[in-house]
Parts: C-alpha cells; structure tokens; sequence
C-alpha cells in the first residue's frame, strides 16, 4: 500500500504558517485583553491602545506581509464586539495600524516620510475627535477645549512615534535573536 505524502520542505511550510497564525491568533487575544483592562480603567484608555499597537512591531519585522494586518484587524473588531466601553476599541481602530505604516513610511525619504506622518497624525486625531462626538455622543465641549484636546493628542501621537522608533531599536539591537528563534 502506497502512502502519499507531501515533500518535506512543504510540510516544513505548512508548519512555519500554521506557528505563525498561532503566534498572530495569541498576540491578537493579548491585544483584546490589554485593550479591556483600558475599557475598566478609563484613564488608561490611551496608554493601553499604545501597548497594544507595540504588540505589532515583532510581527512586521519578522514576518512582514499580511500577517500584521490580520492581528489589526483581528484586534480591533475583537474589542469593538467584546470590550464593555468602546472607546479604546475605537481609538485602536484608528490608530493600531500605524506601526504597520510607520515600517513602509520610513523606506521613504526623510522629508516625505515626515510629511506622511503628519498628515497620518492630523487624520487619526480628526477620526478620534468625530467618533468620540458623533458616534459615542460624547457631550459637546467649548471650542478651546476641543482645540486643547486635539493639541495634546497630536503631541501624543508624536512621543508615541518616538517612543516606537526606540522600542524597535532596543529589539533589533537586544532583543531580536531570541524572539526571532520564538517566532519561527
């Protein structure tokens, strides 16, 4: 009786893809966690969306693709079904995606890749701003309030741009190597 099987090197594959779809499955699920300890605690709300974006950057430099975009994607519809406030599931949504960006923005020349990101910055705090009004009605606040608010946000996205160019330095530099040998 003949056995059929497959070359070894596509049940290698296989199994590399079916790791890393596991790996993407527990990070996506840690996300959502991470991201309902900010839906109990409101006033960790952006601290915990920031954590849970960080949770990407070992994704798209190891394994690049789509598989950064599918614990996104995975995240934040997760947390918009699951989370008890919304909130930090709607900032998530639009702001998770920026380590997945800022990898394909810094290939760009400095000037460009600089533009870029304001122009991403100005986006996320007007999408933040419209759905904390017009979909969670949040109560209409003074002009200098709102303009406050968006001033403080932008300069958050900013440190936030910082610090993730930091992090993923002190991972290519220190951690990359025993992560890398975890994640493939």
């Amino acid at each position: 009786m003949k056995t059929f099987s497959s070359p070894p090197s596509s049940r290698k594959q296989r199994r590399r893809r079916t790791k890393r779809l596991a790996i993407c499955a527990m990070l996506a699920s840690l996300g959502v966690v991470i991201l309902y300890f900010g839906a109990l605690l409101e006033i960790f709300e952006l601290c915990v969306v920031a954590l849970t974006a960080m949770l990407l950057v070992p994704v798209v430099i190891e394994y690049k693709r789509g598989y950064p975009w599918g614990i996104y994607a995975t995240t934040a519809l997760l947390s918009l079904l699951l989370l008890p406030q919304k909130m930090p599931g709607v900032v998530y949504l639009l702001f998770g995606f920026y380590p997945i960006v800022k990898a394909y923005l810094e290939r760009l020349p400095r000037l460009i890749c600089f533009v870029c990101k304001q122009g991403i910055f100005i986006l996320i705090e007007a999408g933040v701003v419209m759905a904390s009004n017009l979909i969670l009605g949040v109560e209409e606040m003074p002009l200098w309030y709102d303009i406050s608010l968006v001033l403080l946000g932008y300069a958050t996205l900013v440190l936030f741009d910082i610090a993730l160019t930091k992090l993923i330095t002190l991972y290519m530099r220190k951690y990359r190597d025993r992560i890398s040998r975890l994640m493939n």
